[in-house]
């Protein structure tokens, strides 16, 4: 049976990731040390509805299925933690069968601090993104070099990366001629955040390790999420991933219709023509998943764009409140004072064909998928905290 390690296994695609492989018959192990959560606490941001913790959500994945995912609660920025879980010397927080899993076939990396606003509050905030980011990328780096090569790393990037060029965005590589000779390049990157910063840096270290050391890495080049419910999700109310409506952590869809529930202003930054690729929750699953059994050859690094459709913040917001407004919310949008650095409107048009090539069939953004993330929402509307779904963060 096929190992999988997951990284950021708590948060909002990681403890997903988990159930979904879990439950196609994978040994799986996930790896956190509660960042997000103690994130959100410090910043006093909001969750939609309390999440038991992992150890809990475990056992309860556990009552329901009779599946293990084994938990280690730890410190991935400390380079022995990784080592021990390549060398069999780790120590699981929680698990069923005490004996070591094996090296895994798979590693899925999600450890990474997932937030453009945070790494922007400050110079504090801005050094904790650095810290954990590249060193948590470069310990596994160092990790697979001496202990598996054979292992296939997936890697969850960002459409960020990229930026907005005024040419089309190719997945991953680019053809240049210049005087008379050709070669192939990483397509150029110019992120307009830290975090993106961070994700860049994330290629370029694994692109080096592939190239030096014969590493097998894909990087998932992922647009915004939105969704909520999995059809693990589904099993038990309590096995729900992490759902935050803020500005920090919160994805613009999820955040637009927090908004629309409660009475307040869906917030567009200036023009509101700024585009970008989004994709459902359950495509991010979908895209792991189908990578995972395609891995490349040795010594080779495989980029997919993971989006499903493009909009401009105006056309999501639109959509929004015309869903918001059938459902009895008098939803009104609001534009404000662009508090980023960015341009508001572009030209913006990536390919995405790679991982519909290997097998993942889309999901669009329907009416449909729109009311039933409003249903949840409407839920637990008692639970949203008005003061903190806006705050301005600016760079």
């Amino acid at each position: 049976m096929t190992h999988v390690l997951i990284l950021g296994g708590d948060g909002y695609l990681g403890w997903p990731t988990a159930m979904y492989f879990s439950n196609k018959g994978y040994d799986v192990t996930i790896v956190d040390n509660y960042f997000r959560r103690n994130a959100c606490q410090e910043l006093d941001t909001g969750m939609l509805y309390p999440v038991p913790n992992l150890i809990d959500r475990v056992k309860i994945w556990h009552e329901n299925t009779g599946k293990e995912i084994k938990v280690v609660i730890e410190d991935l920025a400390d380079p022995e933690i990784i080592r021990k879980l390549f060398k069999g010397d780790i120590e699981y927080t929680w698990c069923l069968n005490k004996k070591f899993t094996g090296i895994p076939e798979t590693v899925i990396h999600y450890a990474e601090q997932p937030s453009a606003p945070y790494s922007l509050i400050n110079y504090k905030f801005a050094d904790i993104t650095l810290t954990n980011n590249l060193r948590v990328t470069n310990n596994l780096m160092w990790a697979l070099r001496d202990y598996s090569c054979d292992t296939h790393l997936i890697k969850i990037g960002t459409m960020g990366e990229y930026g907005t060029p005024n040419i089309d965005i190719e997945e991953g590589w680019i053809e240049i001629e210049h005087k008379g000779r050709k070669d192939k390049f990483l397509y150029p990157r110019q992120a307009s955040s830290l975090y993106h910063t961070t994700k860049i840096m994330d290629t370029d270290l694994l692109w080096f390790g592939v190239r030096t050391w014969n590493l097998r890495v894909t990087d998932l080049m992922q647009g915004p999420v939105y969704g909520i419910e999995t059809e693990e999700t589904k099993i038990d109310e309590r096995l729900k991933t992490i759902f935050n409506y803020d500005e920090i952590f919160g994805t613009i869809i999820n955040r637009f219709i927090t908004q629309a529930v409660i009475g307040h202003p869906l917030t567009i930054y200036g023009k509101g023509g700024q585009t970008r690729g989004y994709l459902n929750i359950k495509d991010t699953l979908q895209c792991v998943h189908k990578s995972s059994l395609s891995p490349p050859k040795s010594g080779e690094l495989n980029i997919f764009n993971q989006i499903s459709e493009t909009f401009s913040v105006n056309q999501l917001a639109n959509k929004i409140s015309h869903i918001g407004n059938k459902r009895n919310h008098k939803v009104e949008i609001k534009n404000l004072k662009n508090p980023r650095k960015e341009l508001e409107e572009h030209y913006y048009n990536p390919v995405f064909q790679g991982l519909i090539d290997i097998g993942v069939t889309p999901s669009y953004l329907t009416d449909n998928i729109i009311e039933e993330i409003f249903q949840v929402v409407e839920k637990y509307a008692e639970n949203i905290r008005k003061e903190v779904v806006f705050k301005g963060i600016k760079w």
